[in-house]
């Protein structure tokens, strides 16, 4: 079965653990460094700062981030899925203990990481994030960060989020929304039918108050946060994703298939054809595939 991100009978999506963990090395090489330098010399004068993580599902971003901070800090992640929440918890032992870092619970709600840097001190809470800013705790950070989720909201969401964050001076950090453009190599006939179809899927309404900004999300988010007077920084982060990654060409084909199924059905035939040539390419070794992001950074 495809790990892409799926739909609920609600419209709300879904993520699969094992899929985000497929990805999560092609997340690391996407995001561009300098805005996240940039950040950091933002929150320079933070002794200790601390991070809301919307969306966090298994902690990618923050085992990511974090390393850029380089002294004490505290991370919030925020997600509606307590089975994610735990199994961020689990992964960020696992990446601790990889790293040659000890990890400790001293309180029941927060895990320990001893960086040689200093501790970075983790917890989570469940939140329903259709409804943020409402429950975020947004008094108790210094920055918000998400990856790969601005592209699902709807521009009247963001915009609730950013006037809460500015009312706050808090800075935004988005990473990897997705700009408008795959590329799957070879070329295959059935290649601009499957991508006019997963365009429709990725504008759908997917629960976050109206239609999902898909490829106009970096677009959207600077404009909103201009409004506010936001030092606005963009980056390209795209996933280049190479012929031997076979486990991440696969799932990216019948991810792609699978979402134009559910707005071609005249098409659905050559869709489907497609989908076996590409998942047969991506066995083989043959499939290389380019997904283009943006990472969006805004200062108050």
């Amino acid at each position: 079965m495809v790990k892409e991100n799926g739909a609920k009978e609600n419209g709300t999506e879904e993520f699969d653990g094992d899929w985000l963990d497929l990805r999560e090395p092609f997340d690391a090489a996407a995001r561009d460094p300098g805005l996240a330098e940039l950040l950091m010399q933002h929150v320079d004068e933070k002794a200790r700062p601390r991070f809301l993580d919307l969306g966090a599902g298994t902690g990618s971003l923050t085992r990511w981030l974090g390393h850029f901070v380089a002294r004490p800090h505290t991370w919030i992640l925020a997600d509606a899925d307590a089975e994610l929440m735990s199994r961020a918890f689990e992964t960020m032992m696992d990446a601790a203990e990889d790293m040659g870092w000890k990890a400790t619970w001293p309180q029941k709600k927060a895990l320990l990481v001893h960086s040689p840097h200093g501790a970075w001190r983790i917890e989570g809470i469940l939140t329903n994030l259709l409804e943020a800013p409402t429950g975020l705790p947004l008094d108790a950070v210094d920055v918000v960060t998400c990856s790969a989720l601005c592209d699902l909201v709807s521009e009247r969401w963001l915009v609730g989020l950013a006037a809460a964050l500015a009312k706050r001076k808090l800075p935004f950090y988005a990473a990897l929304n997705v700009s408008g453009r795959e590329r799957f190599s070879p070329p295959l006939s059935g290649d601009a039918l499957v991508a006019r179809g997963f365009l429709r899927d990725q504008r759908r309404d997917k629960g976050f108050s109206g239609i999902a900004l898909g490829p106009e999300a970096p677009t959207v988010i600077a404009r909103v946060f201009a409004a506010h007077g936001y030092q606005v920084h963009r980056a390209p982060s795209p996933w280049i994703v190479p012929r031997q990654a076979r486990d991440m060409t696969y799932e990216l084909a019948l991810g792609h298939a699978e979402a134009a199924l559910r707005h071609e059905k005249r098409g659905a035939a050559q869709i489907r054809e497609w989908a076996e040539v590409r998942g047969t390419q991506a066995d083989d070794g043959q499939l290389a595939v380019r997904v283009e992001h943006q990472d969006v950074l805004c200062l108050p």
